[in-house]
């Protein structure tokens, strides 16, 4: 069985990290190199660091940031924000990612995922999914960091984004996002049976119950959070443990410090 991964999130604003509520409200969290050093001693399993105004303003993610947060970790770091073509990506893996999620640009531009998949591999690629329930039930997907909507719906995006090559999907409930009442445990199971690449649960951490949860309920294959780390309302050595006491198999806590 493959060990269950807990991913921090770093969302970052013009070099700063940020976090808010249903993705409005941001309110600082800190410096994102001081804070990957941090997760990275820890013992997160990997990171995530979008640059959450990139699409939106309609400019590349800062690759002088990247690089400096890639040369503070030893484990696998992934890059999202203003990513549209093929040189956006050969630009954030020689700055030292590990991995590329691309949201807005997937939507837009579906074939992109083809040209990464095909000239980097299927692990280079997470498509990452903003989506809302609607009041019919439906899950809607959302351009530009939740602000426009589109006429996509996540199962099949989701699907499609697997046949054209994606190695994991990271689907966040905006309805669910820093609410801190769990994760969308019903629509990731439905994306865990409706898939067979790795689905990744953000939005809606709050707990120590809701990994769990989502883990035991939402089938998720990883769960990433921001503000319940950022903020030190749960640290991630205590999560593990608490997760491997109610029998979810976790990667054993290491010193990873460079």
């Amino acid at each position: 069985m493959l060990a269950k991964r807990i991913i921090p999130c770093l969302d970052v604003k013009n070099g700063e990290t940020v976090k808010g509520t249903n993705f409005v409200d941001l309110r600082s969290a800190g410096d994102p190199v001081e804070l990957a050093k941090a997760y990275n001693r820890a013992g997160a399993d990997e990171l995530v660091f979008l640059d959450i105004t990139a699409s939106h303003e309609a400019r590349k993610t800062f690759t002088e940031i990247v690089s400096r947060v890639a040369a503070s970790v030893s484990i696998p770091f992934t890059v999202g924000g203003g990513i549209n073509a093929l040189a956006d990506v050969d630009r954030l893996l020689n700055a030292g990612a590990d991995k590329v999620s691309i949201n807005s640009s997937a939507l837009r531009n579906p074939a992109l995922i083809d040209e990464i998949t095909k000239h980097f591999g299927s692990q280079v690629c997470t498509v990452a999914i903003d989506a809302q329930q609607m009041a019919d039930g439906t899950w809607q997907c959302y351009l530009n960091g939740g602000r426009i909507p589109t006429e996509r719906t996540l199962f099949e995006w989701a699907k499609e984004a697997q046949e054209r090559g994606a190695g994991e999907i990271l689907f966040t409930s905006m309805n669910h996002d820093g609410v801190k009442t769990g994760f969308a445990n019903d629509a990731l199971a439905q994306l865990h049976d409706l898939l067979s690449i790795p689905v990744i649960a953000s939005g809606g951490a709050g707990t120590m119950k809701h990994f769990a949860e989502t883990f035991q309920l939402g089938k998720a294959d990883a769960a990433l959070a921001a503000s319940v780390f950022h903020f030190g309302e749960i640290a991630i050595p205590d999560l593990k443990q608490y997760l491997c006491n109610e029998g979810i198999h976790v990667r054993q806590l290491s010193n990873n410090i460079l």
